[in-house]
């Protein structure tokens, strides 16, 4: 085959600068080029030249070629940082414990507890009958079902109301297609039940014969199915229950808490609807809890003889709860628990008998509301920190007197902790360890600060650093976000992180608008045709990070994956003489395109988040800031960029175009580096330590770009 890329390497000299503003200088090493295609696309009058579009050929081989060829290229630029890379993953591995295990929690008469062994990448699911003392009972050792896969990842495990029989899902590729199987757990037997191309989402009826599960569209990779299968049988076999044919919407199953009703739900970014089935009646006919309704959205929990409601209607934009009797389910019929509150966003809750717990963000922080349903008590746990992450844990028994949740902090390790109803004592039952005798969590300091956007919205930012740093200017930065789809990343603890803080960087996470960071309008602010705000509160954030001699043009790096790769290609088209390096993962960039291609997993789900370009209002305002759309012959940041092959959510094409046609109109000297894993997808590696590596590669491209090399 006629190769239409080169490779060449003739020699390589590195030239170390004394300030330290970068020790990666140009080499005589030539990157690939790819091949231009002219390809048109055309909609609304509007045609786009797309020159790298015959990159989506996945199984071509040429396309492999080029990918391999960049990987190469990477490689060989990044190659006196290999020592480096090793030095810095076998120091973040060594701050993990190996030999660990999860906080045991109590269901249907057995302790379950998953641990890791030393050595071991993968977990093992044990319980034990009754007592902790009781021998323990492997379900299920990932480690030895790894092996021969590059890829492994179990899910959707769910046990039969009966406790001898476990359904689990397995993916071998990393396209979050699983296959689901049966266990005997009496006998060890694996069933011949197998069935294909599913979510990995099931749930047991009470029967402990029938399995309800979601499958995906072959093509799209969307939800769009609920079967019923019959253990013994074929899954050819299997009833269609439903069929969710709204292509915006995906489905899926479960059992509620109380364990008496199976629940299907659909969803989409700014719709939901439930249905019903008693557990005890698989066969009978699923009931519409209540009817979709355009811009409806609730979340249920079933208790006693109701069901609590978490939503947003009449108009309760941070969502309120509402209640209504199990026998007539329909909205009309919903009364309030707690009423809506502007300036409190209601996230979730926890039911047990004697209390209500209440999962609210205000003003960014996450609270846990007690309240009783006797109407004596009513407050809040007290978190004595300014920026924190604290959640819900697994509490399985409505007649727990004890609360599980969670709690860290930049600084703090991440904990579990109970908490007593009647003494109101909390017992920490784990709190992370990290594996580093010169690791203390008071040599950090966290904080809160707050930038001003250019239409006046204060921006929060969650900071932490090494305690004495001097703020001149000069201090390295590592500034992320994510910014989409309303999910909020909370300042959380990480012993990875340690790496770089140690080294002298600074960590900054930015609550720009696209999260929900401070309630439900801070997201609607950044989506749809405000979502720009997204990019520009980053952009904004770090021009205070400069002016307020946090750190320097120099000096300041961005990080996103994913739909933060989307926010990374945005600043750099937008301001890319702010960075002096940006890590892109698995970047969706190339939004238009993206979005005009229902066969792709994910679009038709994506309009109420980005928008339907069919309609030329969105096609207009998507193609303004689209990062591949955008490049342009300019200088831009250093810049590494990773995706995954089999990624089902970003496909590898979107970065690979996007670096193919950076290479061709940048017009700087600086790196432009793209690494696929050739065996992953969207989450990277599967093993837990496996992923470290990718955290090396990245670590170590930023701390060579600032000149430290140990």
């Amino acid at each position: 085959m006629k190769k239409q890329f080169m490779l060449i390497i003739i020699s390589f000299t590195f030239v170390f600068s004394c300030k330290n503003d970068i020790i990666m200088t140009k080499t005589n090493v030539n990157p690939p080029i790819a091949k231009k295609v002219e390809k048109q696309l055309q909609i609304h009058n509007d045609t786009r030249i797309d020159n790298y579009y015959w990159l989506n050929q996945r199984e071509d081989q040429e396309v492999l070629d080029y990918l391999n060829a960049e990987n190469n290229y990477t490689e060989s630029i990044l190659n006196h940082t290999e020592g480096f890379q090793k030095s810095l993953f076998d120091e973040m591995k060594a701050r993990i414990k190996e030999d660990d295990q999860s906080v045991p929690y109590k269901q249907n008469g057995y302790w379950y507890i998953t641990r890791y062994e030393e050595g071991k990448d993968y977990p093992i699911y044990t319980r034990k009958k009754e007592s902790l003392a009781a021998d323990e009972e492997i379900l299920f050792d990932c480690n030895l079902m790894a092996k021969g896969h590059s890829y492994f990842k179990l899910g959707g495990l769910t046990i039969s109301t009966d406790n001898t029989l476990a359904a689990f899902a397995v993916d071998t590729v990393s396209r979050r297609q699983y296959t689901i199987k049966i266990k005997n757990l009496v006998t060890g037997e694996i069933y011949d039940d197998v069935i294909v191309n599913t979510t990995g989402g099931m749930t047991w009826a009470n029967d402990n014969k029938t399995l309800f599960y979601s499958k995906k569209d072959e093509v799209t990779l969307r939800s769009d199915k609920i079967f019923k299968h019959k253990l013994g049988t074929d899954a050819s076999t299997d009833q269609l229950v439903f069929h969710e044919k709204d292509e915006t919407y995906n489905t899926y199953v479960y059992k509620t808490k109380s364990k008496k009703y199976i629940i299907i739900g659909s969803s989409s970014t700014l719709a939901t609807e439930y249905q019903i089935l008693e557990a005890d009646q698989p066969d009978n006919e699923f009931k519409v809890f209540n009817s979709r309704e355009k811009d409806l959205e609730y979340s249920i929990a079933h208790f006693d003889d109701s069901f609590y409601i978490i939503t947003n209607k009449d108009g309760a934009t941070n969502f309120k709860l509402q209640k209504t009797n199990e026998s007539n389910t329909s909205s009309d019929n919903w009364t309030d628990v707690l009423p809506h509150r502007e300036d409190v966003l209601l996230e979730d809750i926890e039911i047990f008998k004697d209390y209500l717990v209440v999962n609210e963000r205000q003003n960014g922080l996450n609270q846990l509301r007690i309240i009783s349903w006797n109407g004596a008590e009513d407050y809040y746990l007290d978190f004595e920190s300014e920026t924190y992450t604290a959640q819900l844990g697994n509490n399985p028994d409505f007649e727990s007197e004890t609360l599980r949740y969670g709690f860290n902090s930049l600084t703090n390790p991440s904990s579990v902790i109970d908490y007593n109803f009647k003494t109101k004592e909390k017992t920490v039952k784990k709190e992370q360890t990290v594996l580093d005798p010169n690791f203390n969590k008071d040599n950090y300091q966290s904080k809160r600060i707050w930038a001003t956007a250019r239409d006046g919205e204060k921006i929060p930012m969650s900071i932490v650093y090494k305690k004495g740093m001097t703020l001149n200017g000069q201090n390295p930065v590592l500034q992320y976000a994510y910014g989409s789809y309303g999910s909020t990343i909370d300042p959380y603890f990480s012993s990875i992180r340690l790496s770089l803080l140690d080294r002298g960087f600074i960590y900054v996470i930015s609550h720009i608008r696209g999260s929900e960071y401070l309630g439900r309008p801070w997201y609607e602010n950044g989506k749809l045709l405000t979502k720009k705000n997204t990019f520009t509160d980053f952009i904004d954030c770090s021009k205070f990070l400069i002016d307020n001699n946090y750190t320097s043009q120099k000096h300041l790096y961005a990080m996103g994956g994913s739909a933060g790769g989307l926010l990374m290609g945005a600043i750099i088209n937008m301001n890319p003489e702010l960075y002096n390096g940006v890590v892109a993962a698995v970047p969706f960039v190339d939004v238009v395109t993206t979005m005009l291609d229902d066969s792709i997993p994910l679009t038709t789900g994506e309009y109420d988040e980005w928008g339907n370009p069919n309609d030329k209002t969105y096609y207009d305002y998507m193609k303004s800031y689209s990062p591949y759309d955008n490049v342009a012959q300019k200088e831009y940041p250093n810049l590494l960029v990773t995706t995954g092959l089999h990624d089902s959510q970003v496909q590898y094409w979107e970065p690979a175009k996007w670096v193919a046609k950076l290479r061709e109109l940048k017009t700087d000297s600086n790196l432009l580096l793209l690494k696929t894993d050739m065996e992953a997808g969207h989450g990277g590696a599967s093993g837990r330590f496996e992923a470290l590596k990718e955290v090396a590669l990245e670590y170590a491209f930023l701390f060579d770009l600032e000149g430290i090399n140990k």
